[in-house]
């Protein structure tokens, strides 16, 4: 791994534990998305079925070269992987990383696991790495997560205008928002508000 920053670790919750995703974990990844069939929403990236052992390859590739960690969120109750999430656009020398490539399945979207899976990377991207800023992007059009991410206490730093193209070829105009250091005190209390 070219980074070591961020090192794989499982975060443990009362609703869900937070754990680094591995080959083995394609079979409930694609349950998962099946569960609303996700990848069908055009302004996400949520793999297809036939698609998910290339997503979770590319991912674990990316955790080697890149210094990125992906997570799978296994939920207790049902014993059962929910969604995935991840640490990415790592930038050790100036403690900044980004919490993105979201996604739940759709009877477990706006619950209690969402907003204690971000209580979880958020503690330990503050808390254990020190970090300074944590970044959040979206799509101009995702505005379920635009609003989720407004909740959560992150703030607007702006919109990137044809900042990325989608694979039919359209523009994405990315909405970027971040929590900062200084902040993270009154966010954490907010979430652990959220899930009392």
């Amino acid at each position: 791994m070219t980074n070591r920053w961020i090192e794989p670790i499982a975060l443990l919750g009362k609703h869900v534990t937070i754990e680094p995703m591995d080959i083995r974990h394609v079979p409930e990844l694609q349950a998962a998305a099946r569960d609303g069939q996700l990848w069908k929403l055009w302004y996400t990236l949520v793999p297809s079925p036939d698609q998910t052992e290339d997503y979770v390859k590319t991912a674990l590739k990316n955790r080697d070269q890149l210094g990125e960690m992906p997570f799978v969120i296994h939920e207790h109750k049902t014993n059962k992987i929910i969604g995935s999430t991840r640490f990415f656009n790592i930038d050790e020398k100036n403690q900044r990383l980004e919490i993105g490539h979201t996604w739940y399945a759709e009877s477990y979207q706006r619950t209690a696991k969402n907003t204690e899976s971000k209580l979880l990377l958020l503690t330990h991207a503050f808390e254990q790495l020190s970090s300074i800023a944590v970044e959040f992007r979206t799509h101009w059009i995702n505005h379920r997560s635009r609003r989720a991410i407004e909740r959560l206490g992150a703030k607007q730093d702006g919109v990137l205008r044809n900042h990325a193209r989608s694979e039919d070829g359209d523009f994405r105009d990315t909405v970027v928002y971040s929590i900062i250091q200084s902040e993270w005190p009154m966010v954490k209390k907010h979430l652990q508000f959220m899930l009392r």
